[in-house]
């Protein structure tokens, strides 16, 4: 099977040079690389000629349109059997494509999604940010999982498989950006297609490096479920509002704690109950304590940013019916 590893990219070269070091370390060797420039000012062209010799190579260069139309883009120009889809932030173990390609041997998907973990070399910050995003005490359990709380398993676009026969029936993103790849997701579903998670199938996705950038992804992450929602109204389930509802709880704790309610002691227990479950659990996965302590506030970003993301476009978009 010849895969062909689509590679959406704007102003981040340093990130696809470490990208495509990971490529030419794959065990299995049938596949071709492309890598869309999806008009950055930032231009990665020395770069990816540098790895000619490398890799089965390709490089390409558009106007600005987000990564859902430029994955579309390489999805008409691959030559593969299969599609891959990675993000340039992502590292890939060198026995990746082997892991898919055997995996599709025996149990066949029109379309599959793989999980993400931490890197070694990352940093503390982004090892905790990396745990937000993949732990049970947050919405990361609903990713990556076979059991998925959030109803049919939906692949993420940073690690994420389509057959050419999808491509060539159900088409590519029809949105761009904010929940492109759950929203492309349903309709392959919706096409009677098969989907499903290959949890051997790791990539080391870096995130963001900094609390700041890492509330602005996660309030976009809110936000985008909105979006899928007036795309598919039925997708939206009540585990989609936890978020929120654990922000209006912070709130709620902190004026029943300045107004001296009775019940503010109840609900600090709770609180530092769950603040508990995250360090420890944490601590036993990354083996730090200093991890253990971001993973704290990683995780109260997530769910805080996700959740006022949420509940702005849903008041927005859904209440007051704005597009």
């Amino acid at each position: 099977m010849l895969f062909s590893i689509i590679i959406p990219l704007y102003n981040r070269p340093q990130e696809i040079k470490e990208l495509l070091e990971t490529l030419t370390l794959q065990t299995y060797k049938q596949f071709e690389v492309l890598v869309i420039e999806d008009g950055s000012k930032l231009d990665a062209a020395d770069i990816v000629k540098s790895f000619e010799g490398e890799l089965d190579l390709r490089y390409f260069t558009k106007p600005n349109e987000g990564q859902g139309f430029t994955r579309n883009y390489g999805f008409e120009r691959a030559k593969g059997d299969y599609f891959i889809i990675f993000d340039s932030d992502c590292l890939i173990p060198a026995d990746y494509l082997e892991i898919v390609n055997r995996s599709l041997q025996t149990n066949w998907l029109d379309m599959y999604g793989g999980p993400d973990a931490a890197h070694p070399s990352f940093t503390a910050i982004q090892r905790a940010i990396s745990y937000s995003m993949t732990s049970p005490f947050t919405t990361g359990g609903i990713r990556g999982s076979k059991k998925n709380m959030g109803g049919q398993f939906h692949p993420r676009s940073f690690n994420m498989g389509v057959s050419r026969k999808v491509w060539e029936t159900v088409g590519g993103f029809i949105i761009t950006r904010s929940g492109e790849d759950i929203e492309y997701s349903i309709r392959i579903h919706t096409a009677g297609f098969k989907i499903g998670l290959i949890p051997e199938a790791i990539v080391y996705h870096k995130r963001r490096t900094d609390f700041l950038q890492f509330y602005k992804q996660a309030h976009f992450f809110g936000r985008a479920r909105i979006n899928i929602y007036k795309f598919f109204p039925d997708t939206l389930k009540a585990v989609h509002f936890f978020p929120a509802l654990f922000t209006l709880f912070l709130v709620f704790v902190l004026i029943a704690n300045v107004l001296q309610w009775p019940v503010a002691h109840l609900c600090n227990i709770l609180l530092g109950v769950y603040i508990l479950l995250i360090f420890f659990h944490s601590l036993g996965k990354n083996k730090s304590l200093k991890i253990a302590f971001l993973s704290i506030a990683t995780a109260f970003i997530q769910l805080t940013a996700y959740g006022l993301g949420f509940m702005q476009d849903f008041w927005k978009r859904v209440i007051l019916k704005k597009s």
